[in-house]
């Protein structure tokens, strides 16, 4: 018998997981997953890291060897997730073999503190993918106005690379542009274009999170109906642009060469607003060709009771403009929001990365006390 979960990935959609432990890859947990919720690859975040690190559990082992080791915290960050990554990457090989590297992925973030600076994104991108050394990792780097640069030159390193924080369809633009200049600029040096893969994580709730706050202050009634709808609208439009972009002649002549698509990514899938149905934001972005990026209680959710009814994003374009327009009509400046959402996913990356720094240096200093 079929499930929900199986029935998104024949519609097309590859589920990953939107969290990593060392708890999930050592008890079998992430590998039971990938067995019976169709799991094809996982996402992680400073803030994701900052939890399981901070939890404690499983990496007390590890820190005590970094503390010996005279260990600063970044130092002891970077092996630690960089070994979480790369152990959830051998658990995911055999997915990556077996779908030519499109799934069994497992991404990791450049640390947040670099996202308003292009070569050191480049050069903590370079580091990460060499630390994990692994074929199928991702290596996450921020679409702010720095870090477009960045996904180029790294892209055109060979580094595949998931564009994270893409909150606008004008940054999502540019954010394809980059992955095609990058291409190109691979394609001049001679690296095989096959082997280079990207998503583009495109963040769902916290557009409706601001937008429908917005909305309530209005008060108006034509205003409170266009709650809970901006966030779909929203990535519905992205893959209108996405099949728009890669339709044109310039990825095309990419594609030819051998090039991947850069695939949208739905992230920021768990639905906030205890009035909207926990499923939303998977069962309305079913597409073909689109990751959903899903933390686990939105994961069982959709296996237990979600219903997959084919694709719901082609075909709504027109609505999905309208919803936009009404938007505007009603007083929300959905530039505002998308500027405001950037600065604040960046801001709250940084302030959960500054506080793994602090979890860990004291971890630290404890092991290194209990050593003496």
């Amino acid at each position: 018998m079929s499930t929900p979960t199986q029935d998104l990935a024949d519609a097309g959609v590859s589920i990953w997981l939107d969290d990593l432990s060392r708890q999930r890859i050592t008890t079998g947990n992430l590998q039971e997953l990938i067995e019976t919720r169709n799991v094809v690859g996982v996402t992680t975040n400073p803030t994701i890291f900052q939890g399981a690190i901070s939890a404690g559990v499983g990496y007390e082992e590890a820190i005590a060897a970094q503390a010996i080791a005279g260990a600063t915290a970044d130092d002891a960050i970077f092996a630690l997730t960089t070994t979480d990554v790369r152990d959830a990457c051998d658990i995911f090989r055999p997915i990556y073999d077996a779908t030519g590297g499109v799934d069994g992925r497992v991404s990791i973030e450049v640390s947040p503190d670099l996202a308003h600076d292009t070569a050191a994104t480049v050069a903590e991108a370079k580091k990460l993918h060499a630390a994990v050394d692994r074929p199928n990792a991702l290596i996450k780097i921020p679409a702010t106005k720095a870090g477009l640069p960045a996904i180029t030159e790294v892209i055109a390193a060979g580094i595949s690379v998931n564009v994270t924080l893409i909150f606008s369809l004008e940054r999502y633009a540019a954010v394809i542009d980059a992955y095609l200049a990058g291409l190109e600029q691979a394609r001049s040096a001679d690296v095989e274009l096959s082997t280079i893969h990207s998503v583009a994580s495109f963040f769902v709730s916290r557009v409706d999170t601001e937008v429908d706050k917005r909305l309530a202050a209005i008060g108006t009634d034509d205003a409170l109906a266009l709650k809970g709808l901006a966030g779909i609208a929203n990535a519905r439009l992205a893959y209108e642009l996405f099949e728009q972009r890669f339709a044109e002649k310039r990825a095309q002549d990419l594609v030819s060469a051998g090039a991947n698509l850069q695939r949208p990514l739905w992230a920021s899938t768990g639905v906030k607003d205890p009035a909207l149905p926990d499923t939303l934001y998977v069962t309305e972005l079913v597409a073909p060709g689109t990751v959903n990026t899903m933390p686990e209680k939105t994961l069982q959710a959709t296996f237990d009771h979600g219903v997959i009814a084919g694709d719901t994003v082609t075909g709504t374009y027109a609505a999905s403009h309208q919803v936009f327009d009404d938007l505007a009509a009603a007083g929300v400046d959905l530039e505002d929001v998308t500027q405001l959402l950037e600065d604040e996913g960046v801001d709250k990356f940084i302030a959960s990365w500054h506080e793994l720094q602090q979890t860990v240096a004291t971890a630290l200093d404890a092991a290194a006390e209990n050593d003496r």
